[in-house]
């Protein structure tokens, strides 16, 4: 069949197939055929651009620019990236463009200016996923440090979708960071886990998913968390127990339409309701009315979101239903994707165990991982590479660096030497190697210590160590 030559027949072209990839998310099929469908409506755009010479638009044809129905497309697309709360493709090996994002979703960049403010009121050295743009985007922080300033609490909120047993180095990125909020700040913490979301997406078992849940939590814990500042908590546990954090759901649901919820998640007609509800879930925990026990009842407690920035569509949802229900908008920081071993064109997934590294993982897992699969900047021969160097933007095993090795002066100098072609890629990885092997290693031995007990006690509704 002869490809279409007509830029309307292109277009109708790139429009099915980002139907097709809605319609296969929301049949839950594998990450494999999502991945499969995306990649040809990247490149299916690609042709798009080459022949009109403009981006693709939803809903504005090439030859006018009356709007089409889109079937509500939640996606956030750019270029070639491709950002939604499940799936993160693009088609540049340096990953997605994140100053376009923020130009996208409206968001502000975290600036020297913002980090140098967050040090003077914390007295703190800015955590090194600050001042390397791991965390590169915000909503209201000035005002979070603001109020703190003038000696008024926040709480810190973040979550994970437990969707398998084993979480992956990916993961451990917002519960790090978070870990130095709540170290600097000394505020309370809720951690969210969403099994609720995963058995509505995932062909999992209720009781599978509340399973990851406890396990997840296990993990959690062993970044080093106070009890007695952090509450964790299931939905599928907490829901039935706390009539606030319910009356917060309901709330929310009576302020979002249907037709918001598919335009900002891509939801279609043959999603089940829980989905549809779902979102809502997401955002209580933003209001602080959903933890009586902890803030005795206070509404006027904001709060600050750690996240990817994949996760702020339910974010900006929340912000907008805020002061319609009587409560201060949440402030959120948000963090880069963490690349996958092959590439940084999608995000580490933890359903395919090559392209991860699992908290699990032994040393010699680590290192075939890494030797074996980690996208490489370098040239085909030491002889290229030592004459042109090899090149950092695109290399994930640097790329990992940026996140684990914390020594600012040796990331610069592997940074060099790599451009210069001092550092061959061999060279490069066994870096990563050294680097990642004992931070899993001391994970390992940490969550190990983590007991039933104690999980139990984090997990328990109950009054934490502030007075509110």
């Amino acid at each position: 069949m002869s490809s279409p030559t007509t830029p309307m027949e292109l277009y109708g072209k790139v429009a099915a197939q980002g139907n097709t990839v809605r319609l296969l998310k929301s049949n839950k099929a594998t990450e494999e055929e999502i991945n499969a469908a995306v990649k040809e409506l990247l490149a299916l755009k690609l042709d798009y651009k080459t022949l009109t010479g403009q981006e693709y638009k939803v809903g504005i044809p090439p030859t006018n620019s009356t709007p089409v129905n889109n079937n509500g497309l939640a996606v956030e697309e750019d270029g070639g990236d491709y950002v939604d709360p499940w799936t993160v493709q693009t088609s540049s090996a340096k990953g997605v463009d994140y100053d376009k994002l923020i130009v996208r979703f409206g968001s502000n960049k975290i600036d020297q200016d913002l980090i140098n403010q967050i040090e003077h009121v914390t007295g703190q050295k800015a955590h090194h996923f600050l001042r390397r743009g791991i965390f590169f985007s915000h909503r209201d922080m000035h005002q979070i440090l603001d109020a703190f300033k003038t000696k008024k609490s926040f709480y810190l909120y973040t979550g994970r979708g437990p969707s398998s047993e084993s979480m992956h180095m990916g993961h451990l990125i917002p519960f790090i960071f978070t870990k130095w909020l709540q170290d600097v700040f000394d505020v309370p913490l809720v951690i969210q886990l969403t099994d609720d979301e995963k058995y509505l997406w995932k062909d999992i078992t209720l009781e599978q998913a509340y399973k990851y849940a406890v396990e997840n939590t296990k993990d959690i814990i062993a970044c080093g968390f106070d009890v007695n500042k952090t509450f964790i908590f299931s939905d599928l546990d907490y829901m039935g127990q706390s009539p606030g954090f319910y009356q917060n759901v309901v709330k929310i649901q009576k302020h979002v339409t249907f037709n918001q919820v598919k335009g900002i998640f891509g939801f279609g007609d043959s999603d089940c309701i829980g989905k549809i509800s779902f979102p809502a879930i997401q955002a209580a925990p933003s209001f602080s009315t959903s933890f009586p026990q902890i803030f005795n009842g206070r509404k006027d407690i904001q709060c600050l979101i750690p996240c990817a920035i994949d996760q702020d569509p339910y974010f900006r949802m929340t912000r907008d239903v805020a002061p319609r229900i009587g409560y201060p908008k949440p402030a959120l920081l948000h963090s880069v994707f963490f690349p996958a071993l092959q590439g940084a064109q999608t995000k580490m997934s933890a359903s395919d165990t090559n392209s991860s590294i699992f908290l699990t993982d032994t040393p010699k897992q680590i290192k075939t991982k890494v030797n074996k699969h980690a996208f490489s900047g370098g040239k085909d021969t030491i002889e290229e590479h030592q004459q042109f160097g090899g090149n950092c933007d695109v290399d994930v095993s640097y790329m990992y660096l940026t996140f684990f090795l914390e020594d600012d002066e040796k990331l610069e100098k592997i940074k060099q030497d790599y451009s210069s072609g001092k550092l061959l890629t061999g060279e490069l990885k066994k870096i990563l190697i050294e680097t990642l092997q004992p931070i899993i290693a001391a994970h390992q031995i940490q969550r190990k210590q983590v007991t039933d007990e104690m999980v139990k006690q984090f997990m328990t509704p109950r009054k934490l160590a502030f007075d509110f």
